[in-house]
């Protein structure tokens, strides 16, 4: 009997699977611990991830206990997973993956022996609504195939239907069961979600919707223009970044999951499955460097979507279609992965006033028009319109990148950011033959590249700081040459480097964000380095010819990643071990970034805006 009680696996043992909708994860040890249905931000189906087995989950592994996971991989440049299990009376294969393009939400697993004879074992318990609703689960006449039968399971708008030759059986907390796969024998499962006041929708053909998904991500991956020795982790990172699209409305989500942990038993708990204007302006600028431009110009649409309306209303995040309204609870009867509670949903950052953001999408859609994107009827207008939204705020503190949850202050790095802004607005008229207010907005620039330079550097430190007037360093700051604010190798970038390694490099090598003990963010200290930081040294060593440094830092980075190539938001290096919301599109977008310095790709322009 397997406990439906079980924690969840380590971080770094998950599988991402997806449709470009959701993204469910697939433990090593066969159990689909976390689903969302029918969107990345819809309650989840499954949430043994932040709970115990009993909050939901599908496993379906050998029923010997001393089976062996021999081998795990994506075929090919895709996300369908095949598992090899043995034990000692044979082996199978199992392969786990969601049909793209089918305009449905299914989730397919099929079995097929390899050798000898193995008994599986088979449970599923489905709890909607984040693990608090227990369904109503039936079995139905399948009428596609009037000899079978549908396990059918209602709750409110969701129904679930699970298909295949062996249907598991109800007991106190769901349906399990055992059945035999022997050598040459395919056993096929689909688990669909549809809206409860429809039909049980037809079953697929696996075989047509297994060919069409590896077809389909095969196809994208081979677009990718990837040189060097992390040539296949762009590919990856860049593969994750597509997995995390919605394929309708071009909105990508910074991770599948909610709450995973940023320091293990702590508060750093966030949902994360939304769309942030920064995640997806740094994603349109690896598309463009890696030759998907189609895919870039269909994150500029969705960018202009959010954005569009009185630039006051601007937030830093939006659901996945562009909604709004995310506000922030905690789920109090989910005790958390592995204990580490509370668990949220939504998130409260997203009435926070974020300086930067502006310049991010600005930056973004420059570097869009230099790969010779065309603007169209308003979206010059609409960055117009959000020109002027940074000028009129241009006085106010705000919370930072990092989404400080303490007060409002002059963080440098929003400073630069809106710097950035008004130089992209400027270029976009003097390079570009746009319209608009291009010499107030020099004067606005030089103000903001005067005040930053006298507010933001600290000559006894020799280095820029986290906040005007305060001590503190930051990571943030590396992104000051990346947006041409001044050179890589300019003698205050370097000072603030020699700074960061002295204060926020960790025993292991890694870069932590900032301090957590100083108080800055509001909450209790503790948290491991954010792996998109330590990226981000990788590039400026690689830009002023630390090569050897660059190369050790980034080997480990990416000697990090998990067999299939998928990296999380944090990693804890005493416990080895991965922390924090997983797969992580910012961690996979600074891997792309830092390859492209070792690579010496230019990433369309990284010259130097003005002199400082």
């Amino acid at each position: 009997m397997w406990l439906s009680e079980a924690m969840a696996a380590a971080i770094e043992d998950y599988a991402l699977l997806s449709d470009l909708q959701t993204g469910p994860l697939v433990s090593r040890t066969g159990s689909v611990d976390w689903l969302c249905f029918p969107r990345f931000d819809s309650p989840s189906l499954f949430s043994a991830l932040i709970g115990t087995g009993d909050h939901g989950r599908w496993l379906l592994a050998p029923a010997h206990p001393g089976a062996a996971v021999v081998d795990r991989h994506y075929v090919d440049s895709t996300f369908v997973l095949q598992t090899t299990w043995e034990t000692v009376s044979g082996r199978v294969l199992v392969t786990d993956f969601m049909p793209v393009g089918f305009g449905g939400s299914s989730l397919l697993r099929r079995i097929t022996g390899l050798d000898g004879t193995i008994e599986m074992h088979q449970q599923l318990i489905i709890r909607p609504g984040y693990g608090a609703v227990v369904p109503w689960v039936s079995r139905v006449r399948d009428h596609a195939d009037p000899e079978g039968t549908v396990l059918l399971a209602m709750a409110g708008p969701d129904a679930i239907a699970l298909r295949g030759p062996h249907l598991p059986h109800a007991y106190a907390h769901g349906h399990e069961g055992n059945f035999d796969v022997s050598k040459g024998e395919t056993v096929d499962f689909e688990l669909s979600w549809f809206p409860s006041h429809r039909e049980v929708p037809t079953a697929l053909d696996i075989d047509d919707a297994l060919e069409q998904t590896v077809h389909y991500w095969t196809r994208w991956g081979s677009h990718c223009r990837q040189e060097g020795a992390y040539g296949k982790a762009v590919q990856r990172s860049l593969l994750v970044l597509r997995a995390l699209t919605d394929y309708e409305t071009g909105g990508i989500v910074a991770a599948p999951t909610t709450s995973l942990p940023e320091d293990f038993g702590g508060p750093r708990n966030w949902d994360y499955r939304y769309c942030w204007l920064r995640d997806a302006a740094l994603t349109l600028e690896s598309m463009l460097t890696h030759g998907y431009e189609a895919e870039a110009l269909q994150w500029r649409n969705w960018l202009l979507r959010a954005l569009a309306g009185d630039p006051e209303s601007l937030q830093i995040m939006y659901g996945v279609g562009g909604e709004r309204d995310l506000p922030e609870r905690e789920l109090a009867h989910l005790p958390g992965y592995r204990d580490s509670k509370p668990v949220r949903i939504g998130n409260a950052a997203v009435a926070q006033f974020q300086a930067d953001v502006v310049g991010e999408v600005m930056v973004a859609l420059e570097r869009l028009r230099l790969a010779g994107g065309k603007e169209d009827h308003f979206s010059w207008a609409l960055q117009r319109l959000l020109l002027g939204f940074v000028e009129k705020h241009i006085e106010d503190r705000d919370f930072g990148l990092w989404e400080m949850r303490g007060n409002a202050q002059y963080f440098t790095h929003s400073r630069v950011m809106m710097w950035a802004a008004f130089d992209s607005g400027i270029r976009a008229i003097r390079d570009h033959g746009m319209t608009g207010a291009a010499d107030h907005w020099e004067d606005l620039r030089e103000r903001l590249r005067m005040e930053i330079m006298h507010e933001g550097f600290d000559p006894d430190l020799n280095s820029f700081t986290q906040t005007y007037g305060g001590g503190q360093t930051d990571a943030a700051l590396l992104v000051m040459p990346q947006v041409g604010f001044l050179a890589y190798d300019d003698k205050h970038m370097l000072g603030t480097v020699a700074r960061l390694e002295k204060e926020l490099l960790t025993d292991g090598g890694l870069l932590l964000r900032y301090r957590t003990e100083s108080g800055v963010d509001g909450l209790d200290p503790g948290e491991h380095p954010f792996l998109a930081c330590s990226f981000w040294l990788v590039e400026q060593y690689a830009r002023t010819g630390r090569e050897a440094d660059a190369t050790i830092l980034m080997d480990k980075l990416v000697g990090f990643s998990n067999e299939l190539g998928l990296l999380s938001e944090e990693y804890a290096v005493r416990e080895q071990r991965m922390a924090g919301n997983f797969p992580q599109a910012f961690s996979h977008l600074a891997l792309v970034r830092a390859a492209d310095a070792m690579h010496g790709v230019d990433r369309l322009s990284l010259a130097v805006r003005t002199g400082v």
